[in-house]
């Protein structure tokens, strides 16, 4: 199976949100457990992407930690990360893994287990599975699956699979109960009063 850490980190750039002070935070907690997810706004440029992207990586190198590139594969490319995930509205699946090459980590989307299959099939690395509870993190999102929708698509792919969406550290051990390999998290990290304390949290809930 791909060597992926089990927690994600998916950056909040949010106004009013520090995402780096948040995974300088983690980072030393986590360390090789720690995927840093680069999400931007909709509405932010390519060069804004890039150099919140360029400076993750910088941080998460000496730690061993990956860097991911949502949806921007063109920036993954320029800073050199790990990879990149793509979403329901993003490049398919087959035509991001053509950008990334094959080495590359390519997560996708998914929250049923035909659409899980078939982004396994076409190339992607991981899979990002949810949401598995209500959040208010991303607007616009499906009704929540819950454990049992996580279970479902653990149950029809070998890859990993990362529940996100509404996760915190008390509802991961029913996550992984589910089959969930890892979690994804915004709110639970960018939003906690201690990210550090917070993300250790998550990595003991993790590992039980």
């Amino acid at each position: 199976m791909l060597s992926l850490g089990r927690l994600h980190l998916i950056t909040d750039t949010r106004p009013g949100r520090d995402p780096l002070a948040v995974l300088r935070a983690a980072l030393p907690v986590a360390g090789a457990d720690l995927v840093v997810q680069v999400r931007v706004e909709d509405d932010a440029t390519d060069r804004e992407a890039y150099e919140l992207a360029r400076l993750v990586v910088d941080a998460c190198r000496p730690y061993g930690a990956q860097c991911l590139v949502n949806d921007r594969l063109q920036v993954a490319l320029a800073v050199d990360a790990a990879g990149g995930h793509v979403g329901a509205d993003d490049l398919p699946v087959r035509a991001a893994r053509r950008v990334l090459g094959p080495d590359a980590v390519l997560g996708a989307t998914a929250r049923e287990p035909v659409t899980a299959r078939a982004a396994v099939d076409a190339g992607a690395s991981y899979l990002g599975v949810g949401p598995c509870h209500a959040t208010t993190t991303k607007s616009g999102l499906p009704e929540p699956i819950g454990p049992e929708g996580i279970r479902a698509v653990a149950e029809a792919v070998t890859v990993p699979v990362i529940a996100i969406g509404g996760v915190t550290a008390s509802s991961v051990p029913e996550l992984r109960a589910a089959g969930a390999y890892g979690v994804a998290v915004v709110g639970a990290l960018s939003g906690a009063a201690d990210p550090a304390h917070a993300t250790a949290e998550l990595l003991r809930a993790l590992t039980c």
